[in-house]
């Protein structure tokens, strides 16, 4: 069709998006058919129908970062050059959300960035930083962040800087569980997101707010760098993985795959197993010793995510 515009996905709710054209001005546009396919992030063509628009195809995705259970497939967004899980020294964190997080992002092949905020909490933030180690070993980057309220006062470095170069020019959703500080820093670093996300909730859903939706900002004026908002969750599903892939989705067991004895190795009991004889055993600081050692928490964690898997594929 001649009259095909290009847009991008910046935010969906049920049937309804709101597709950015080019110039930047933005429409309320509905899918054809009865199924929605459009993600936040996606680029598709659409075409004008009366004061809205109509997506007529989505273009093929670099990648789509979602979660999956038992009961339904949730997207979070498409094309993205970065994951930042935000995570807090208080309340402390879950370790098996962010593992299932890196997971979910290893297997669409995206960049993660972890970061820690409220560094200003002592002892909280040392015992947090440490429960990091396995993942700094691992290639992750994890950078500290003290955010504060608008109008307060932070003092000294609070982070925000490092972060804001690692995030230019980069699509990144920001994920992270309620009580972390997410809405707080996508408010500094998007001083326009509240109105944008209230204008946003009255045009697709009739002035209801739409916490559950995922946003997509631009944070400078060029439209280079976007920050993409996700909804909290409480569980983060991987029914999408399978078991045996498991391994080859956490780097630092996957640092040790190809010498076992065995072709279909499990990692689980079986001898001559390279992952088990990697394991860290004790809470000792891994310095200068072995450099394919893997937490043990983070190999417990492999066995409960492969039982969990396995236990699905049995119904």
């Amino acid at each position: 069709m001649a009259d095909l515009q290009t847009g991008l996905v910046v935010a969906a709710h049920g049937r309804h998006c709101m597709v950015e054209s080019s110039n930047g001005e933005r429409r309320i546009c509905h899918p054809r058919g009865k199924k929605n396919p459009v993600v936040v992030g996606d680029e598709v063509q659409w075409q004008i129908t009366g004061d809205e628009g109509s997506i007529e195809r989505v273009n093929e995705r670099r990648n789509l970062f979602y979660r999956q259970d038992e009961m339904r497939t949730k997207s979070f967004a498409a094309n993205l050059d970065q994951v930042l899980v935000l995570v807090a020294a208080d309340p402390e964190f879950s370790e098996s959300q962010l593992a299932r997080a890196l997971i979910a992002a290893q297997a669409e092949r995206i960049e993660v960035l972890i970061v820690l905020n409220k560094s200003d909490l002592q002892p909280a933030f040392d015992r947090a930083w440490a429960r990091l180690d396995p993942y700094r070993r691992m290639g992750c980057t994890v950078m500290p962040l003290r955010l504060k309220a608008e109008g307060q006062d932070a003092g000294g470095d609070d982070g925000l800087h490092a972060l804001q170069q690692r995030l230019a020019g980069q699509r990144t959703l920001v994920l992270g569980p309620s009580g972390v500080g997410k809405s707080t820093l996508v408010n500094r670093l998007v001083p326009t997101a509240k109105a944008l996300t209230g204008e946003i909730s009255r045009a697709l859903n009739s002035g209801k707010h739409t916490t559950t939706s995922t946003s997509w900002y631009w944070v400078d004026e060029a439209r280079t760098t976007a920050l993409i908002d996700s909804p909290g969750f409480q569980e983060f599903g991987l029914n999408h993985i399978e078991p045996m892939q498991l391994a080859h989705l956490m780097p630092d067991l996957n640092a040790t795959l190809g010498s076992c004895r065995f072709y279909n190795c499990t990692h689980l009991h079986e001898p001559g197993c390279a992952v088990v004889a990697h394991v860290q055993t004790g809470d000792a600081e891994v310095t200068g010793g072995d450099p394919l050692a893997i937490s043990e928490n983070r190999y417990r964690l492999y066995r409960e995510l492969f039982a969990e898997l396995s236990d699905k594929r049995k119904y």
